[in-house]
């Protein structure tokens, strides 16, 4: 085993950081009264608490902590009445009091990575290895090549490898970095919709839209992706369609 593997070994580092207590019955409440709402209120948000909101979903975890995410808040009325009508005139939208647009972005990991180096090298007591991971290690993984031509050139090696030893299978493409950035950002999207219900506000992620007119909207590259689009607001009497429905559980948790 490599005396650098940050993988396996355990770094040696002062870092103490306690769990602290949580009230677990308040956190079940919070989960179980995050709902999909589609008719809200017209009491106001207040931005002081969205911003904390949006911060917390930065928390969110993230892939070697490369952070494909980006979030933008549409504050100015011309740019929510856009938003409203390209999220398909859908109440969830029109009375909404805010509206974030989730954007996973999978050009952004070499910008991230740097700036993640620069931050290591700063401080004296972070291992080797950690630093090496990033100089080395992700650039191997992440990078694609012109064309996809290094991921599928990374397909092959790690496939003829694959046979005789563990190793990570993805990502290889330009799709596999799509899925890579939509799990990472979607992390995020949860832990805000969370958030605001923390602090007493509602929201509704919304996949039906029409998200090239967004993607104009917020001149965002090619290799940009809305993630999806979430509203705030206070809850409406009339605001939850009916009462939450899961099909049974055992359709989808299999112990091994």
């Amino acid at each position: 085993m490599s005396k650098n593997n940050i993988l396996q070994n355990i770094p040696k580092h002062n870092h103490i950081e306690p769990a602290v207590d949580i009230d677990r019955d308040e956190f079940i409440k919070l989960i179980k009264s995050r709902r999909s709402v589609r008719v809200f209120t017209d009491e106001a948000v207040k931005h002081s608490d969205l911003k904390e909101c949006i911060e917390l979903a930065l928390l969110a975890p993230t892939s070697s902590n490369l952070q494909c995410w980006e979030f933008y808040w549409a504050k100015s009325k011309e740019n929510k009445e856009k938003l409203k009508s390209y999220c398909l005139s859908q109440s969830a939208a029109t009375t909404s009091q805010e509206l974030i647009v989730c954007v996973a972005r999978i050009d952004t990991w070499k910008k991230n990575k740097n700036n993640i180096i620069n931050y290591l090298k700063k401080n004296d007591s972070t291992p080797r290895s950690a630093i090496k991971y990033y100089e080395k290690i992700v650039p191997f993984v992440y990078s694609q090549g012109p064309f996809g031509i290094f991921g599928f050139l990374k397909k092959i090696l790690i496939s003829v490898f694959g046979v005789f030893k563990v190793l990570p299978r993805e990502p290889h493409s330009i799709s596999d970095m799509r899925v890579w950035a939509h799990k990472t950002t979607a992390l995020a999207c949860q832990n805000l919709m969370l958030a605001l219900r923390a602090y007493g506000y509602d929201s509704c992620p919304m996949e039906g839209m029409d998200s090239s007119r967004i993607k104009k909207m917020l001149k965002l590259p090619k290799k940009a992706e809305i993630c999806m689009v979430i509203s705030v607001g206070k809850r409406a009497k009339n605001g939850v369609y009916g009462e939450r429905f899961r099909l049974k559980s055992d359709e989808f948790i299999k112990v091994i």
